[in-house]
């Protein structure tokens, strides 16, 4: 009786996830073909932390740190279709973050030249914390970085505050390993270790501010128009990833929270009750080892 209901449940929850009907992501068979190994080992600590349910607010923390950069914001704000398909703009952040994480390294190039054709369009002008005017792109190394480390940021936070799993070889082994990521994409100079991570996020606090249009965004971010059961789910996993944010950047966005307390451990009973209600499987993973394993068949 409990597995029936953990199937249910859990292919409720990947169409929410993946928006395809069927519970079955889209991406499966991207993962599933070729053979051998892609970037990363079940072992290591990239595989580790994004199969955890700690994604879920990580993910959401990502976005509103990548808001308070106003050329991040221009490029979301005038290219992205986040008001009109919220969770179909999920869904292609999620393929890219699954097929990265367990991929096959072919499948991984074919994904980042996706990702890098889908840049190309993206660009135009936003003005910047210090009133000028400038060009952005989303192909540029500079914007790349910010949102690269943004959300390598929010994933390690979220897990650290969120998750009992330990990160194997800890938090710069997550850093130097998903650094790996990003080289497709162009971007060869992210972080290798933690303080490196903080250093550059010092560095863009100059480039950082809250406008009106970082306003609107940051408000569809807290409410978003999700089915009543997914929203209440959602406003906890707002409050979740925002109380993990720098509390410099808590201040320049100015929400107000419930107690941290409170918000972690019921973030947490919440996550671990997800987890056992989804129940054990999943197919990406699942995939990626039988993959991995026709190498030496």
């Amino acid at each position: 009786m409990i597995r029936f209901f953990q199937k249910q449940i859990g292919k409720r929850f990947r169409v929410l996830l993946c928006g395809d009907p069927s519970g079955i992501p889209p991406w499966l068979g991207t993962v599933a073909e070729g053979k051998g190994p892609g970037f990363f080992l079940p072992e290591d600590a990239p595989w580790v932390v994004h199969g955890d349910m700690a994604t879920l607010v990580g993910g959401v923390r990502a976005l509103l740190v990548q808001a308070l950069h106003p050329g991040s914001l221009a490029g979301v704000r005038n290219h992205s279709r986040y008001k009109n398909d919220p969770l179909g703009r999920l869904a292609g952040t999620i393929q890219w973050l699954t097929v990265t994480t367990y991929a096959s390294r072919e499948a991984i190039l074919r994904e980042a030249g996706r990702v890098r054709g889908m840049h190309g369009k993206v660009r135009g002008t936003y003005r910047a914390a210090a009133g000028n005017i400038r060009e952005y792109d989303a192909s540029d190394p500079e914007l790349l970085l910010w949102v690269h480390i943004a959300f390598m940021d929010s994933f390690l936070r979220c897990h650290q505050t969120y998750s009992a799993k330990a990160i194997p070889g800890g938090a710069d082994a997550y850093i130097r390993l998903w650094a790996r990521s990003v080289e497709p994409l162009g971007l060869d100079d992210a972080p290798h270790d933690e303080a490196g991570l903080l250093e550059k996020i010092r560095k863009f606090d100059p480039q950082l501010a809250v406008t009106d249009d970082t306003r609107e965004v940051l408000e569809w971010l807290r409410r978003p128009p999700l089915p009543w059961m997914a929203g209440m789910v959602y406003r906890l996993l707002f409050q979740a990833a925002y109380l993990t944010l720098p509390e410099r950047h808590q201040q320049m966005i100015g929400l107000r929270t419930m107690p941290r307390g409170i918000v972690v451990t019921v973030t947490c009973c919440f996550l671990r009750f997800l987890r056992f209600a989804v129940g054990p499987e999943d197919p990406i993973q699942d995939a990626a080892i039988i993959r991995m394993a026709r190498e030496t068949a």
